[in-house]
């Protein structure tokens, strides 16, 4: 795939972009599209990368396959952006991508489970909304408990409670209904809510 950066130390286009740091993404995109300026990608990459290596390191628990996973999403990201419809920001189509790609890794590595998140599965209505709202958890313990789940649950959980996604921002990302996308998050918290009470008590 065609690299759209290599910003080491000294790169020439670092100072050539610094002009376009106070620039929106959408007008920075703007740019590139319009004006085919290369050195405008450096703009992003820099803005972006480390949240997408933290979130790729955070799902995929391999840090240097999270850097090449990282080196990656921003080539398809760069090579696909005349296709960003606008319809959400840059950093929640990114973002998408980003979630996207490193669920695409480990099923490739064979690490996720055969099912998928296909809309065939039927998943009961296990949990109340309400239930349990108000219950109190250690955040250490919970987010060891978070890293004993299937990543595609941990995936939906960190976008619902750590990203505060909202139901249609997650279906969207995953492309799946509203419904579906709803009910797989009960199915996944009522999972790391039991599993707390296993290990911890409570």
């Amino acid at each position: 795939m065609k690299k759209y950066f290599n910003f080491g130390p000294g790169h020439n286009k670092t100072m050539k972009a610094e002009k376009w740091n106070d620039l929106s993404d959408d007008e920075v995109i703007d740019i590139i599209l319009n004006d085919g300026e290369s050195a405008c990608y450096e703009v992003l990459y820099r803005k972006y990368y480390h949240r997408v290596l933290d979130k790729c390191s955070g799902i995929i628990k391999d840090r240097p396959a999270a850097e090449e996973l990282a080196e990656d999403i921003f080539s398809h990201t760069f090579e696909h952006l005349g296709s960003f419809r606008r319809i959400s920001s840059f950093s929640s189509w990114l973002y998408s991508i980003s979630y996207n790609r490193c669920i695409d890794y480990l099923r490739m590595k064979n690490k996720l489970k055969s099912r998928g998140w296909s809309n065939s599965i039927e998943i009961p209505d296990i949990i109340d909304e309400n239930d349990n709202e108000n219950a109190i958890f250690d955040y250490h313990k919970l987010m060891n408990v978070l890293e004993q789940v299937d990543p595609e649950e941990k995936a939906l959980l960190m976008m619902k409670y750590m990203d505060n996604k909202t139901i249609k921002n997650i279906s969207a990302h995953l492309g799946i209904s509203p419904d579906a996308a709803k009910m797989r998050l009960k199915r996944a918290r009522k999972k790391i809510l039991d599993l707390y009470r296993k290990v911890y008590g409570g």
